[in-house]
């Protein structure tokens, strides 16, 4: 048998392993495995430097930068180069422990993130060579330099937009998008109201709103640089920006002026951030919350219930695609659209910090320090 290029290279038996799925497949292999022409195709790429964790506690201390043997791949799977990856708040929840789901350790960080594709197994009809993919859902751990991954756990991208907007697309500006579609009817002129307005929800939220025709009042914590962060979000599109302390007082009503009151409110904080965010809802209005940075409850004032009628929901855009994982034209239709507002410059990703996989710990750091308004995204 003739091998090609790619098979050059010395196989060591031990054990026959299969990609049986996302999680099983990026599990570290110790052993070198024999592989079988039938259900095995052969890849120079033997290994991966990833971003480890054994255990729950602070992300810079927990994590490690180590190097991982990759398992064969199956002839379902795909072995995918990653490009970048983002650190996002729920990334470092889950290495804290504190996250609604947490991948079995020891695990590989990140949830988010664009690779491209490098070989495919003889299965595999929806992907090719080249192709630029994303996860469909959280627990692959994208920190790292290559995976083996079903190719049912991938959807493919564009290769026409950038690197960063491609990393950075599959979290926030979901979440974003349907927030705005999926609980009020919203047309052009309407309002919403919203806080964490410089988070990457936020900022997504300015842009896919403003592109519609939907003006934002956009609530940020004061800071030093509060002027240059208020001129960034305008030039994105907000229509306001404003501090926590404003929307505490009497000057808001003047807002209203030029407003109409808001029918949707999208809280990221919690707190008595929230609860003011729901004094400024119109009647029949909802408050949709998507994260809680402040780590306090939310609280609903009778009056917000009996005399307004505001409706409180919740959102978490990974249920939403395990929901909806047998529509195929759901998340591809939402990820079309994103799409079509990134090429004709009207959604951009948040401002990236681009760090290497060996500065982890200090990217790591980075996320996790207040009023930061810049994405920490591993470059690999």
């Amino acid at each position: 048998m003739k091998l090609s290029r790619v098979a050059s290279f010395l196989i060591r038996a031990h054990h026959v392993y299969r990609c049986p799925g996302p999680v099983s497949c990026n599990e570290p292999i110790r052993h070198g495995s024999v592989l079988t022409k039938s259900n095995f195709s052969v890849s120079a790429v033997k290994d991966s430097t990833a971003l480890y964790y054994r255990k729950h506690g602070e992300p810079s201390q927990v994590v490690q930068l180590e190097s991982l043997d990759l398992p064969h791949m199956g002839p379902e799977c795909v072995l995918v180069k990653m490009l970048a990856a983002p650190i996002n708040p729920s990334d470092l929840n889950m290495i804290q422990g504190t996250y609604a789901i947490l991948p079995e350790l020891p695990a590989v960080g990140g949830n988010e993130g664009v690779g491209q594709v490098m070989e495919v197994g003889n299965q595999v009809k929806t992907l090719k060579v080249g192709d630029w993919v994303i996860p469909r859902d959280a627990g692959i751990g994208t920190w790292r330099t290559a995976a083996v991954v079903k190719a049912e756990d991938l959807v493919t991208l564009p290769k026409d937009i950038p690197v960063l907007s491609a990393a950075t697309l599959g979290v926030n500006p979901c979440t974003a998008y349907r927030m705005l579609t999926d609980f009020e009817e919203l047309k052009p002129g309407d309002t919403v109201i919203q806080n964490a307005a410089n988070s990457g929800v936020g900022q997504a939220v300015i842009q896919i709103a403003a592109a519609k025709g939907i003006q934002t009042i956009n609530v940020i914590r004061d800071r030093p640089d509060l002027q240059q962060l208020s001129d960034r979000l305008t030039a994105l599109g907000a229509t306001h920006v404003i501090t926590e302390e404003t929307l505490r007082r009497p000057e808001m009503k003047e807002l209203f002026r030029s407003c109409p009151r808001p029918k949707l409110a999208l809280n990221g904080v919690g707190g008595k951030s929230a609860t003011e965010l729901l004094r400024h809802l119109q009647s029949g209005g909802s408050m949709v919350t998507y994260g809680g940075m402040a780590k306090q409850p939310v609280t609903v004032p009778v009056s917000a219930l009996i005399f307004k009628d505001v409706k409180i929901r919740g959102f978490w855009v990974t249920q939403w695609k395990r929901d909806n994982k047998h529509d195929e034209d759901a998340l591809r239709n939402m990820l079309d659209e994103l799409c079509i507002l990134i090429r004709s410059g009207k959604l951009s990703a948040p401002a990236c910090t681009e760090v290497r996989l060996q500065d982890f710990r200090k990217a790591l750091e980075d996320a996790m320090k207040p009023y930061v308004s810049t994405k920490q995204v591993f470059v690999m």
